[in-house]
């Protein structure tokens, strides 16, 4: 059996997602289908983003998926303590699997696993094959060799509360924990007066994460805090790449057509994949004359056009992750967290201006200088790096 399709998304994660949506927005006349090895779009994911990242049209197309949203945030660090009074959004995959369900209708196959595809077909192992005029892969994170990656690994836990937590707003970063070895912090979302998602969250050299022991610290964070747990009521667990240098032409050389993480479409230094992913489903979704010659030029140049403004966050990464001692690169965020709050929202949406460099760079650095240095201009490997 064989079907023909304008566009076939492999993967309903968070980047095909939004690109399946603003098409139909946008071009609703073309055949669009999504497949899935999972029982469910999104997955088991939390994803989140500043009030700054969006233009005000992408904050209104977004809007449905959108099931939390705070006026202000919290950080917290050995010597300072700060709120910024930005707006917070949480899209939990609950609400992303339920609006792609609603929007997508048969758009959308579930339980589907593919056993091969190419540039313009997918063989499912059921043997069935779907033709289209081009396909674009979203299937997550795909180590690289082009590409020298540190991580933000981290457990989540969503729990219930016997009694009220009592915060106001989210807590994104509270350094104030034990490092263990290397940048720590507890990430914490208030969902409700008697619900929090907490996350022990690593930045860390590789993507492994002691499970066991990040539960743990979750459970003695609440207890320092006065929290009651009562229900735990999912887990998630994940490792953000961090990317600290790269060849952009060798990691694109011989990539098919790819979206999101797959495709090195995130912030070096936070991990978040949101914001680009809004941008780049607009910019596929206005092309004109929707064709598969156009498709794969159009995301490299998009992608190229990101790792090009990217050059600096990638140099602070190198500066996080390989200037002083692993334990004291809390000083490098809590340095941070204190400039301007314009600077720190342009920060998270990629948007720094000359000025904003300038100010970050200042002043005297929080690592040992020597140290700084080195890291600013060698990768991982021992080579100068590409920036």
């Amino acid at each position: 059996m064989t079907s023909q399709y304008d566009l076939l998304l492999l993967g309903a994660g968070l980047a095909n997602g939004l690109l399946a949506l603003r098409l139909k927005q946008c071009q609703p006349h073309l055949r669009v289908l999504v497949l899935d090895a999972d029982t469910h779009a999104g997955g088991n994911h939390t994803w989140c983003f500043h009030a700054d990242d969006l233009s005000e049209e992408q904050h209104r197309w977004i809007a449905p998926l959108v099931a939390h949203h705070w006026p202000h945030y919290e950080v917290r660090f050995p010597q300072l303590t700060r709120q910024l009074d930005s707006g917070y959004f949480c899209i939990s995959s609950a609400r992303f699997g339920e609006v792609l369900r609603a929007e997508l209708g048969d758009a959308l196959r579930l339980n589907q696993t593919v056993a091969c595809n190419g540039s313009d077909h997918v063989q499912l192992a059921s043997g069935e094959m779907l033709r289209a005029r081009a396909v674009i892969d979203g299937r997550g994170y795909q180590p690289d060799a082009a590409l020298q990656i540190g991580f933000q690994a981290f457990v989540g836990q969503e729990w219930t509360l016997s009694q009220p937590h009592q915060l106001e707003g989210p807590v994104l970063m509270d350094a104030t924990v034990d490092q263990q070895g290397g940048y720590r912090f507890v990430y914490t979302l208030p969902l409700s007066p008697t619900r929090l998602l907490i996350e022990d969250t690593h930045y860390i050299d590789n993507a492994s994460l002691a499970a066991a022991q990040a539960r743990q610290n979750i459970c003695d964070y609440a207890a320092r805090q006065g929290w009651q747990l009562e229900t735990l009521v999912r887990e998630e667990r994940g490792a953000l790449p961090i990317t600290l240098a790269g060849d952009f032409d060798r990691f694109w050389q011989h990539r098919p057509p790819s979206v999101g993480l797959r495709a090195g479409l995130f912030h070096p230094t936070t991990g978040y994949s949101l914001p680009l992913a809004a941008s780049l489903a607009d910019a596929l979704a206005a092309e004109p004359h929707f064709s598969p010659e156009k498709i794969a030029p159009r995301i490299q140049q998009f992608a190229q056009a990101a790792w090009q403004r990217q050059g600096f966050f990638r140099m602070l990464n190198r500066m996080l992750f390989l200037a002083g001692d692993a334990d004291q690169r809390w000083r490098v965020m809590q340095r941070f967290y204190g400039l301007p709050q314009g600077l720190i929202a342009r920060f998270y949406a990629g948007q720094l201006t000359l000025a904003d460099r300038a100010r970050i760079l200042s002043g005297k650095p929080p690592v040992p200088v020597l140290a700084a240095l080195q890291a600013i201009l060698t990768h991982p490997s021992g080579r100068r790096a590409s920036r």
